[in-house]
């Protein structure tokens, strides 16, 4: 997250609390509103699995490096 009180947090890492308030706020233009748009859905759809998916395969990725 680039700004806010989770500056430096990874988007999948954010509290649906906050996902909810950036939601009735207004998430904000272009791409970072975007994704966060794509993981507030992701988070209170229930498929929070698919997230610790992907960051687990990142994670892997990396250190395989």
């Amino acid at each position: 997250m680039p700004f806010g009180k989770y500056k430096g947090t990874l988007l999948c890492d954010l509290p649906v609390y906050y996902l909810e308030w950036l939601h009735n706020k207004g998430f904000p233009p272009g791409k970072l509103g975007m994704t966060l748009s794509t993981v507030f859905e992701i988070k209170t759809n229930g498929v929070t699995g698919l997230l610790m998916q992907v960051k687990q395969y990142v994670q892997q990725q990396k250190s395989d490096r």
